[in-house]
């Protein structure tokens, strides 16, 4: 339990006061045995054991009565219905505050969202608690900041609802780095969140890294978690998954296809109302859900022919997450894709050139130009999309103008050569060669994101269904997109800042994989590629909140999106915005519209080790997380000294007959019964 007044308990010891008084009083008595009063000693042994227990009792109250006053002046903390209990003063208190859009679901009944009922709470019980220094690091810009005391959570934009996923093993790095570098001394850290599992990333190798980092610390570190893993009952969310413009001889028009996911009785019919939003001009369109998904394909909308390029917005009615009822969107014509293909071999450079080509949309132009490194320098590298490497990895000079491509958003797939040579990129090297023992090697995929992911529909791509024949090693810090038996990697990304690199271990040559035949899968592949490539080239940009922050927000003007951001958060807030020559659409991540909560169990495995408590809350509730509790032990002081009093009253006079010579069938009265009088003189010393 703590105290706000704890140096107050030292004087505990003061509980024996009782127990020396009686004592005392013991030994002021001596004893003097009496012949004519030792036959009264047999009558007093019958009531002997009552008489022990009362003092016992009176002992015990006024104990407790002192206790009870000590507690109370040092006034004790507790956390109220919770029944967990804190650590006392800390000099250093970390507040790590999870902002993300699940973080807006608002509690049954109230307009009080997660987020709003975890600031007033922490608000609330770090003031109680105290500290010597506070530090807020919030999920977005995950920096440390000091606060002159809890109430700026209440205060400051930095608090406020954003559309960024957080980064908890990020931002508990930046809480190590901090306790390191300032050596706070006693530490707690606060963590506000509701646990979702694109936040936290359990299966993350930081954690356990993070876990052996806090305990080498030894000034002591308390973790504290606020959860608010109550799941809505009923939320929708909304999402437009491709916007393109389309034009003819006399008309134009937007073809919007967007998803709609629902949790909750996700067998129930319902009608949704679905509001579409193009610079000012509404329309609405009514949806039937039948299920958990809703998928809408190339809806239309006329726009006029001179509308070339413009912003809108999705939107859903209120319910219990507002932060995922509104998606924006931006359009103009589609730049023209280019891809650049190094390669001496024409076998496989062939098919890449086909899949490169052919255009998915007859309003998009697709080129692919086949050239050899030794003419990289006659590349135009700003109106590239996709570079499609099929050689031996680039030199120095060629290693440079990838690298710069890649910074600028390009995309870039290597296939391997065929002679692996010493030669490596951005740490990734090839290796030997190797024949399958089976035409259909592939045993895993990742179908739910990156450029292997399901259809729109929610079909997966045939990946299983190619044969490879033979494959080459890769050895570098790589993540897995696809695997062969054994674990033998078949398409892997190298985690990158912007842009995007891939890494496939085959070719598209017959005598290598089916690649080329069996051509769907080559096709996607190069095709969502290049147009996540052409997606930086053209005037309009869609991107992710969080990730827009590497632009230069800081000189965006703001079109459409909530009135409270700030403008230096823009990038971290839903909204249409104006940066430089282009037109920007910032939205929450995908993972934000359906992320499952993490299990209790899993949540405490992540802090093995470490003193760690857990306080569950819900939305909308503002019953104080930690009180103070010295009225109950006033109160338990005033039960004891009444309990005492009760003890200490004398015994109720009864009358007694005396039945003796001389007095037969008289009755008298008696304060006390002979053997307690006995008792008294033999203390007393009669």
């Amino acid at each position: 339990m703590t105290f706000l007044q704890p140096l107050l308990l030292t004087a505990l010891p003061l509980i024996a006061l009782p127990i020396i008084i009686h004592l005392i009083n013991q030994r002021r008595y001596q004893m003097i045995r009496w012949a004519a009063m030792m036959f009264l000693l047999a009558a007093n042994r019958m009531s002997r054991g009552y008489a022990r227990l009362r003092q016992l009792l009176i002992l015990l109250f006024r104990m407790l009565v002192i206790a009870g006053l000590i507690f109370a002046v040092s006034r004790p903390l507790a956390s109220g219905w919770l029944g967990i209990t804190v650590g006392g003063r800390a000099d250093t208190t970390i507040i790590l505050l999870d902002r993300s859009p699940s973080m807006q679901q608002q509690g049954p009944g109230t307009v009080i969202s997660k987020l709003q009922a975890g600031r007033q709470q922490l608000t609330r019980t770090l003031n109680l608690l105290g500290s010597g220094r506070w530090v807020l690091i919030e999920s977005t810009s995950n920096t440390p900041r000091d606060i002159e005391s809890p109430d700026a959570l209440l205060k400051l934009p930095a608090t406020e609802p954003a559309s960024t996923s957080a980064d908890l093993p990020a931002m508990l790095e930046t809480a190590h780095e901090y306790i390191s570098a300032n050596k706070t001394g006693r530490t707690e850290i606060w963590i506000c969140s509701d646990i979702r599992q694109n936040d936290w990333n359990a299966e993350s190798g930081r954690w356990q890294t993070l876990r052996d980092l806090f305990l080498e610390l030894r000034q002591g570190i308390r973790f504290h978690l606020l959860a608010y893993s109550e799941v809505a009952s009923s939320n929708v969310a909304v999402r437009v998954t491709n916007v393109r413009r389309q034009q003819s001889a006399e008309t134009a028009e937007l073809m919007v296809s967007l998803s709609v996911t629902r949790d909750g009785d996700t067998d129930e019919k319902s009608s949704l109302p679905v509001q579409f939003e193009i610079e000012g001009a509404r329309s609405e369109l009514t949806i039937e859900m039948d299920g958990p998904t809703f998928e809408l394909k190339d809806h239309r909308i006329p726009v006029e022919r001179t509308h070339e390029r413009g912003w809108g917005k999705v939107s859903i009615p209120a319910d219990a997450n507002p932060a995922d009822n509104d998606f924006y969107f931006v359009f103009d014509r589609p730049p023209p894709r280019r891809t650049l293909i190094v390669s001496e071999d024409p076998r496989a450079s062939k098919s890449l050139q086909l899949a490169a080509e052919i255009s998915p949309d007859p309003s998009i132009r697709c080129s692919a130009e086949i050239i050899t490194r030794e003419q990289l320098t006659t590349v135009d590298w700003d109106t590239l999309s996709l570079v499609l490497w099929h050689d031996l990895l680039p030199d120095a000079d060629g290693a440079q103008a990838l690298q710069a491509f890649i910074e600028r958003g390009g995309n870039v797939i290597f296939l391997p050569p065929r002679a692996s040579g010493l030669a490596e990129f951005m740490g990734v090297r090839w290796q030997d060669w190797f024949d399958t023992q089976s035409d259909h090697p592939i045993e895993t995929w990742r179908g739910d994101q990156d450029i292997l992911a399901n259809t729109q529909s929610g079909a997966a791509l045939p990946v299983g269904q190619l044969q490879i024949r033979r494959y080459c090693g890769l050895e570098g810090e790589l993540t897995p997109l696809a695997r062969m038996r054994g674990g033998h990697l078949l398409l892997a990304r190298l985690p990158t800042n912007r842009g995007g690199v891939y890494f496939v271990a085959t070719t598209p040559a017959p005598d290598d994989s089916s690649l080329a035949t069996n051509g769907v899968v080559l096709y996607v592949l190069v095709q969502r590629t290049l147009t996540a490539g052409a997606a930086v080239l053209g005037q309009t940009r869609l991107l992710v909140a969080g990730d827009a922050a590497r632009e230069q927000s800081t000189t965006w003007q703001q079109i459409a999106g909530p009135p409270e951001a700030v403008s230096t958060e823009y990038a971290h807030h839903g909204g249409v915005y104006r940066g430089s020559e282009k037109l920007l659409a910032v939205n929450r991540g995908l993972s934000e519209d359906r992320s499952p909560v993490l299990s209790d169990d899993r949540v405490a495995n992540l802090f093995t080790g470490l003193e760690f408590t857990r306080v569950d809350d819900r939305a909308g509730s503002l019953d104080g997380l930690i009180q103070e509790v010295w009225r109950l032990f006033l109160l338990s002081m005033m039960i004891a000294l009444l309990a005492e009093a009760i003890l200490c009253l004398p015994r109720r006079v009864q009358p007694t007959r005396d039945d003796g010579p001389g007095g037969r069938g008289l009755v008298r009265e008696s304060n006390q019964p002979p053997t307690a009088n006995a008792a008294d003189l033999i203390r007393s010393g009669v």
